[in-house]
């Protein structure tokens, strides 16, 4: 299904939904006196954002170091995100098929039975705009219901499905947000709101991907097998990503400016060979901006790896230049250098946990996408992207170019 049907769906169906699965659970809940069991399984949710994969891997690790079993539910299409670290299971992931309303609803009541099989006593909810997760949450039968409530603050109406109140706070990046909801999961009396905590940068340092060389050796392969000049010893890769999640398409910097940066770094740079990176359905776009291009040693690299290789990829590569989008998450368990441009969201909230630097023009109206507006922007003019020119990217990545 499309992002803005599954929007309306959740609008028209989730408001009612909300409003009567809250009443069931407080009619419940005169009824059961059960005492707080303690944290043993632990069921994350997060469906739709391949990078927060990554971006709760710190805090998925404390869990585990506090001795928690993990689960997680996430779409379909976006399981792989969650197999690069193997922090969760493969066994304890379950996924939800979004292709149709049919499929939807099927595993939805496939996840009720899977939950109650696998004694979830506690599930965190890491959205912030769902009111789909907000029902599974509140029907999961944990007793320890985790997520973020509005209170005074702007926000979808999500019913009052949960035991644990968190406060989303806009002013730390969303990895810290995800570790106050577990942080919220061990407190030891009621809060309001839960997580009165600190929370050091040191907790969010992520784990790196473990690579062996005949990953490389075959990485480094597939590559000669599409450039077969290719070779390792004299040449450099740079990786060029130029698309985004179509949840949030204003993201993206223009394709002409692409092409220019590509053609000055070919240029500049005789040992330079530039892989244009994207899923398979973005193959199209990736050979029109090398047709564009018009180098020989500017390749159509779309859709020749699997989510699950990238790590390789990466780790044979010399930096990374992407839109604010799942690579840029992704790269952070490699020690790659990456470049993310930055527009309607803000790197102070979102930005790589990884060796990575973020390009903000920063402009008044920028961030336009956050909590308050349910991650949904009227703009179709994306200026805070149009006026980061290709002069300041190549002088940004440049220092990293001239690198031997």
């Amino acid at each position: 299904m499309k992002v803005d049907t599954m929007r309306r769906i959740d609008h028209l169906a989730g408001v009612p939904l909300c409003f009567l699965v809250t009443l069931f659970t407080k009619f419940i809940s005169v009824f059961s006196f059960r005492k707080m069991p303690a944290v043993k399984n632990v069921l994350l949710i997060e469906l739709s954002e391949m990078g927060s994969a990554i971006l709760v891997d710190p805090a998925m690790r404390k869990l585990k170091s506090k001795g928690a079993s993990l689960y997680f539910v996430i779409f379909k299409k976006n399981a792989p995100s969650l197999h690069l670290l193997g922090t969760v299971p493969k066994e304890n992931i379950f996924t939800i098929r979004e292709d149709a309303l049919s499929s939807l609803i099927i595993d939805t009541l496939k996840f009720f039975i899977w939950t109650r099989k696998n004694k979830i006593d506690t599930v965190i909810d890491l959205e912030l705009f769902s009111r789909f997760t907000a029902l599974l949450t509140g029907l999961s039968a944990a007793s320890r219901r985790i997520g973020y409530h509005a209170f005074h603050n702007e926000g979808l109406y999500r019913g009052s499905l949960l035991t644990h109140e968190v406060a989303y706070n806009s002013h730390i990046h969303i990895s810290k947000n995800f570790i106050a909801l577990v942080n919220a999961a061990y407190a030891e009396k009621h809060e309001v709101p839960y997580s009165k905590t600190i929370i050091n940068d040191d907790e969010i340092i992520l784990a790196k991907a473990n690579i062996s060389d005949e990953n490389k050796d075959n990485m480094q392969q597939r590559v000669k097998d599409l450039h077969p000049d290719y070779n390792p010893k004299k040449q450099r890769i740079v990786l060029i990503n130029p698309n985004a999640s179509e949840l949030l398409i204003q993201r993206r910097w223009m394709p002409e400016k692409y092409i220019e940066l590509m053609q000055t770094i070919l240029n500049n740079y005789d040992d330079v060979l530039i892989l244009i990176t994207g899923a398979p359905n973005e193959q199209e776009e990736a050979a029109g901006l090398k047709e564009k291009v018009a180098h020989d040693r500017c390749v159509n690299f779309a859709g020749q790896v699997k989510l699950s290789e990238l790590p390789a990829l990466y780790s044979i590569s010399l930096m990374m230049l992407t839109n604010d989008s799942g690579p840029g998450h992704f790269s952070a368990i490699t020690d790659l250098k990456t470049y993310v441009i930055f527009g309607p969201e803000t790197p102070k909230l979102y930005g790589s946990l990884g060796n990575s630097t973020a390009i903000y023009a920063g402009l008044a109206c920028s961030p336009c996408v956050s909590a308050s507006n349910h991650r949904k922007t009227p703009c179709s003019d994306n200026v805070c992207l149009q006026v980061i020119d290709v002069e300041q990217v190549y002088k940004t990545i440049n220092p990293t170019l001239e690198t031997k």
